[in-house]
């Protein structure tokens, strides 16, 4: 057998790709590290109820009433007359459009109240209330 000594003259033309998995590992943990974070939200204590799950597709309308009484949109911060006026601009894009309540179990009730009433006025007719299964846990 006999090997050409010569060196070659042409370039390697291959990718190195040992820096591109750099890279994509480095992606990797940072996503797996950051996505629990982004998905917190409000912190409820809700009651409990023996009521299933509600099956669904569709993207959920969540109003959500703290402990402290501060009143959330879908996770943003939103005033009692803001929510009457986001829902009837909601309501206006979706008239079919399904509102869940979810409200701390310790609230006033006249808070979750004047909460259902700016429900009522902004023309939403279905509102569900989110409670959690007896012996669950949220």
């Amino acid at each position: 057998m006999a090997f050409d000594s010569s060196p070659q003259s042409g370039s390697i033309s291959q990718i190195n790709v040992t820096p591109l998995v750099d890279v994509m590992l480095v992606l990797l943990v940072i996503f797996m590290v950051t996505a629990p974070i982004i998905q917190q939200g409000v912190q409820v204590n809700l009651p409990q109820s023996s009521a299933g799950p509600i099956a669904g597709s569709e993207e959920l309308l969540v109003v959500t009433i703290a402990k402290n009484g501060k009143i959330y949109l879908n996770d943003n911060e939103v005033t009692l007359a803001d929510l009457g006026k986001k829902l009837e601009a909601i309501k206006k894009l979706q008239a079919d459009k399904q509102v869940y309540l979810r409200a701390d179990q310790d609230v006033r009730y006249g808070v979750v109240m004047r909460a259902i009433a700016q429900i009522k006025q902004a023309g939403i007719e279905r509102l569900g209330m989110v409670t959690r299964p007896p012996g669950g846990g949220e």
